[in-house]
């Protein structure tokens, strides 16, 4: 039996956007194991940084912790796609400063959650949103690779949402950047085979999808 704690952001605590169906975490519950549980400290609307105090109400119990931040990171940081630069290579230039400043602070949410000494994991950030302009997928691109270089860096597998959630009915009518009931679906099945499946410890990354 196990205990798996959701944190992070609307990716996990999406009610609000799937109204009349059941929620991401109702679904987790209902794909793991019998005997197993599963409690949402993720917040819509909070980034990577505010993982740190979500972890301070992590119940003595958890056994398995996954992470969905990011996207609002990434949201925050949207502007920049409408300033004027004289060239690309200036474009790209200010596009590092931003995956800079992305991946200090995801760096300091994967230390911060392996000083919890629990078995972790993290979720890419989905890029199939319906309406994504090319420039926002080539931006979301950047914030990927810092979580998968991060994550194996520190040897925690990774949940893919680009590969889970690719298709349109994945997304909530409500608000086409968080996921449906059908997408939430899908990532509690993935959420419940990489708890019962994946060999934690050491450094043994793996995507799951």
């Amino acid at each position: 039996m196990g205990h798996v704690v959701l944190l992070g952001d609307s990716i996990f605590d999406n009610a609000r956007y799937v109204p009349d169906r059941p929620a991401l975490i109702e679904q987790v519950r209902q794909t793991l194991s019998a005997g197993w549980r599963a409690t949402l400290l993720a917040v819509d609307g909070h980034i990577a940084e505010d993982v740190a105090d979500q972890l301070r109400a992590l119940p003595s119990d958890a056994t398995h912790i996954v992470v969905s931040a990011g996207g609002n990171d990434a949201l925050g940081e949207s502007g920049l796609l409408t300033e004027a630069v004289g060239t690309v290579g200036e474009a790209l230039g200010l596009v590092q400063e931003v995956r800079d400043r992305f991946r200090k602070s995801y760096r300091a949410m994967i230390q911060t959650l392996a000083a919890v000494g629990k078995p972790a994991a993290v979720c890419t950030i989905y890029d199939s949103v319906p309406g994504l302009g090319a420039a926002e997928r080539a931006a979301l691109g950047g914030f990927n690779e810092v979580i998968l270089r991060e994550a194996f860096s520190a040897g925690l597998p990774v949940i893919d949402l680009r590969l889970i959630c690719d298709r349109p009915e994945d997304y909530s009518h409500v608000s086409p950047i968080e996921p449906s009931a059908v997408g939430g679906a899908k990532i509690a099945r993935a959420i419940a085979e990489l708890v019962a499946s994946h060999p934690f410890g050491g450094r043994r990354s793996a995507i799951y999808v």
